[in-house]
């Protein structure tokens, strides 16, 4: 059992939708709102005096650090507040050591934030970046799902990944989870593996972050990078990444200010003397109010929980979808094991995605359509009585 409250007043979204579209834009935290409204305050208030009631070890800095350290089983110096996924991932992208010749391994469907940072180094630097190609799903006949077509297949395959890797493979760049089909990559194995081949693994967490477990000490991943405001229920604009020290050691700085210096307000002291903990890729003003806001989220939303009775959560909702669902309408992608997240993608076996979604809307339902998939996706504050109204809506499409 989830400890905290579904009400209209933690989350606000609640009082006009239903929503089952935590992958997209999430609805914020009611509290986190309240948080960053009070920083916003103290600034018109106080002006200056904001930045030394709120920067700190026990405030804005120092409580988001603690709190994405204890999410992902770290020590807060391994932890950056960044403003979003394609930040942090192209901050190391540009600061890795590449020669020209060496490989870094992805996915021909991956998110642009966790694409286009690669490609610039392709053009710029000769990285060759290296595409896995779309493989069907691995589903049986007792699935009910065999008949999937491969157009619609949004996985990669372990094995070709494998035989891909060369001696010139820098980096493997994946998503924990695929945005459009809801893959989700086996983090566990993939860390073993490159380990084993002496690779740095980069994930983009934004589709699993506050939804999945993501342990990146354990799991020997090099780099984590993800979104505020999916599952984290945070604002937009905001962000966080993970490095491990020797991962930090080996990416040079490439954007930089007085905020990543060890030399703090003594801004005429032009020492090169940066951090090296996460703070190193702090290189300028953030937004603190914002930030403090998905601080909250993870300090009573995701730490009293932890990722593994969220998951068991959500996908106890899914389940409970899939007992209700018109399958002669709709075609779920079933995933299993590791392969499972929070996203549920249906493929409509009449009609548009598009459409469907936006007859939803016209309900105040909300589900998100991506290449032809609904993406149907509940949290933790969701409710199965929210579940049961939002597929009763789809079997009426």
């Amino acid at each position: 059992m989830l400890k905290l409250q579904r009400t209209p007043e933690k989350f606000p979204i609640k009082k006009t939708t239903n929503f089952m579209a935590y992958c997209s834009v999430s609805p914020l935290y009611g509290p986190a709102a309240e948080r960053a409204i009070k920083c916003l305050k103290m600034q018109s208030d106080l002006g200056l005096g904001m930045i030394f009631e709120y920067l700190g070890e026990d405030h804005i800095a120092g409580r988001f650090k603690k709190n994405f350290a204890a999410l992902m089983k770290t020590e807060a110096d391994n932890i950056t507040m960044t403003t979003n996924t394609s930040e942090a991932i192209s901050m190391i992208a540009n600061g890795y050591p590449f020669e020209a010749g060496d490989q870094v391994i992805s996915y021909i469907n991956e998110y642009p934030a966790n694409h286009y940072p690669w490609v610039v180094q392709q053009k710029r630097r000769g990285v060759e970046l290296v595409l896995l190609s779309d493989v069907p799903f691995q589903q049986t006949e007792e699935d009910g799902v065999a008949d999937v077509q491969d157009s619609f297949a949004r996985s990669w395959s372990f094995e070709e990944l494998e035989s891909k890797i060369t001696d010139r493979t820098r980096i493997i760049a994946i998503s924990h989870v695929q945005f459009t089909s809801g893959f989700a990559a086996d983090l566990k194995r993939l860390g073993q593996l490159c380990k084993e081949k002496n690779i740095d693994l980069i994930v983009d967490a934004a589709q699993s972050l506050g939804c999945l477990p993501v342990y990146p000490e354990e799991w020997n991943i090099a780099a984590v990078a993800s979104a505020g405001w999916k599952w984290l229920l945070g604002p937009v604009g905001t962000g966080v990444m993970y490095t491990s020290p020797e991962f930090r050691d080996k990416i040079e700085i490439t954007m930089s200010g007085a905020d990543h210096m060890k030399q703090d307000t003594e801004y005429l002291d032009h020492s090169w003397n940066p951090h090296t903990t996460g703070q190193k890729f702090e290189y300028s003003t953030v937004t603190y109010a914002a930030l403090d806001g998905l601080s909250r989220c993870v300090e009573e939303l995701f730490v009293p929980n932890s990722p593994e009775d969220v998951r068991d959560h959500n996908f106890g909702l899914q389940d409970l979808a899939l007992e209700k669902l018109n399958l002669s309408k709709y075609q779920p992608i079933r995933l299993a094991g590791e392969a499972r997240s929070g996203i549920m993608s249906l493929i409509p076996k009449s009609g548009d995605a598009k459409a469907i979604s936006t007859a939803l809307a016209e309900q105040n339902i909300r589900v998100t359509p991506r290449d032809g998939y609904l993406r149907f996706a509940p949290h933790l504050c969701t409710t199965q009585q929210e579940v049961v109204e939002a597929v009763n809506a789809l079997n009426s499409m």
